[in-house]
């Protein structure tokens, strides 16, 4: 199983969207500083997430949600 998910910083209140097929192990990792591109905006909550049964599929829906129309869709879904 593959996962689609979105943190958001409590520092800047800005999202980061990823992928991973351990959700729990990578929020740790953003959480202790092991992720370059979010240890500089910690602490980070996850707010949504996506299971997807291929890494195809989930990388694809990350693609998308960092488009303006994902993002308009991640608004109207949190």
């Amino acid at each position: 199983m593959f996962y689609t998910y979105v943190l958001k910083s409590y520092k800047d209140n800005k999202l980061y969207i990823g992928f991973s097929d351990n959700l729990k192990q990578r929020i740790e990792d953003h959480n202790n500083g092991k992720v370059s591109s979010t240890k500089d905006r910690r602490p980070l909550k996850l707010i949504y997430y996506e299971a997807c049964l291929s890494k195809l599929k989930a990388l694809k829906r990350e693609k998308y949600f960092k488009t303006g129309f994902g993002r308009q869709y991640l608004k109207n879904r949190i």
